[in-house]
């Protein structure tokens, strides 16, 4: 492991040795900072409403405490799991009491701090495409030989990454937990997107962006995407005086920007002379999985990793090398001349129109949890491209209204709520609406939890449907 110092080494922290700490939650987050908390010599408590989930972090050694609505006496920290709404009686307590709050990303950042070489941070949030782009800038990275990690909200704490030693963190980060950040300062920082989410836990989309942009505040080099209006604002009203500004724009790049030129990835804003001067980067083939928005995150990846000092040469391996996870616009099969495309990640109405952007002909599977987003206007842009929609969950009707407003010739199947299994039904519909050349995608424009456990069983289920539609065709 390149560049690591230790667990040990990774957790020596001055500021937190000996001072009493309520860790907020017990799931993962929270046995991430409980563990480290322990290990940099605090005083630990752990409060749940779940007293079994609770009882899972017995082996840690920490006081563990069920039901708190105020911090114990004598607490000076409290830890909070991202989850967790400001609004929560324990929080609030906390605040009236002048105790501070934070998250574990900012907890991660001020033990890393401390470290004898810090971890150079290189953090990316926005509403759709964080982990496809912190994926591609892990890949780059680790192409340029630097001893690099994905982590954050991609299922590997960023606590752990620290505590690891790792020399570059490619951090992907939620609105939640930058609400809780403080004084995160990253080496460079994007805003991918900002479209409805989470609104539920923000309160309004202007608090919701706000959350996005503290990504900002304390950056070095702050890049925004040139095409999303919230990401040039971001980037605008939360950047620090004297960092590096970049963009990132599929049209022939400006000084100062990333760009595309015919089926290159061009630099100018990391050469000598942005005036005059460009680098290509990379091939549009070398960018997976295929579409605009895609290429867009690459891009941004890209740009985070220059600012590193990386050489194009890495860039384009990088992106070479990198594999989508699943459920990310992972093609799956192949039936009859239809391809079948799970892109069950696409949880709000924005993912998935990038994912149905990349597609000239498609049969669209689509329905969930909308949360109150509005499908109107996704489904005006991609009217033209639909050769059918096959519709299912708790707000099928929903967009049902939206295709009738706006793609009225275009042919909607309906799942009936007895289907014992409804995925099976649903690609059998759409590869049934499907001609050869087609593509039946699975891009729900809504949350899974209405029918599923999450959006990796819904994936999962796509993927069983579609390999039981292929043994029937064999």
């Amino acid at each position: 492991m390149g560049g690591g110092t230790g667990a040990g080494a990774a957790m020596s922290s001055p500021e937190l040795a000996g001072r009493a700490v309520l860790v907020a939650g017990a799931g993962v987050t929270g046995r991430s900072v409980a563990a480290a908390l322990a290990e940099a010599g605090a005083t630990v408590t752990v409060t749940d409403g779940d007293a079994d989930r609770l009882a899972e972090l017995e082996p840690l050694g920490v006081e563990l405490v069920p039901g708190l609505t105020a911090p114990p006496e004598g607490t000076s920290l409290v830890v909070t799991s991202p989850g967790w709404r400001p609004a929560a009686p324990l929080l609030v307590a906390a605040a009236d009491r002048g105790v501070e709050v934070i998250g574990d990303v900012e907890l991660a950042w001020r033990i890393g701090r401390h470290r004898a070489r810090p971890p150079v941070w290189l953090a990316v949030t926005g509403t759709n495409g964080k982990t496809t782009t912190v994926g591609m800038l892990e890949s780059i990275l680790r192409a340029a030989g630097r001893d690099a990690v994905a982590c954050g909200n991609v299922g590997f704490a960023v606590l752990d990454a620290v505590r690891a030693g790792h020399e570059v963190l490619a951090v992907e980060l939620s609105s939640y937990q930058l609400y809780w950040s403080r004084t995160l300062a990253p080496a460079a920082s994007v805003v991918l997107n900002v479209a409805e989410d989470h609104l539920d836990w923000h309160g309004s989309m202007a608090a919701y962006a706000a959350a996005k942009g503290r990504i900002h505040e304390r950056s070095g080099t702050v890049v925004h995407t040139v095409g999303d209006a919230w990401s040039t604002r971001l980037a605008t009203d939360h950047a620090p005086a004297g960092a590096t500004h970049v963009g990132c724009t599929l049209a022939v790049p400006r000084p100062g920007e990333l760009g595309v030129v015919e089926d290159l990835l061009v630099d100018r804003a990391f050469v000598a002379d942005p005036r005059t001067g460009a680098e290509e980067l990379a091939g549009l083939a070398d960018v997976r999985p295929a579409g605009p928005h895609n290429v867009t995150n690459a891009l941004a990846a890209a740009a985070l990793a220059r600012a590193t000092g990386l050489p194009a040469e890495a860039v384009a391996e990088g992106l070479r090398r990198y594999r989508p996870a699943a459920h990310r616009a992972v093609e799956v099969g192949e039936v009859a001349g239809v391809r079948y495309v799970d892109d069950s990640k696409a949880t709000n109405p924005h993912a998935a129109a990038g994912s149905l952007l990349a597609h000239a002909s498609v049969v669209w599977i689509a329905g969930g949890q909308l949360k109150g987003a509005s499908v109107d206007e996704l489904v005006a842009a991609v009217a033209d491209r639909l050769r059918g929609v096959v519709l299912l969950g708790a707000d099928a009707d929903v967009i049902a209204a939206a295709l009738a407003r706006h793609a009225p010739d275009v042919p909607v199947q309906r799942l009936l709520s007895g289907d014992d299994d409804p995925m099976t039904a649903a690609v059998r519909l759409a590869g049934g609406m499907a001609r050869p050349g087609d593509v039946v995608l699975l891009a729900p424009a809504a949350a899974s939890l209405d029918m599923f456990r999450d959006y990796a069983h819904r994936g999962d289920a796509f993927v069983a449907a579609v390999r039981a539609l292929a043994a029937d065709g064999r």
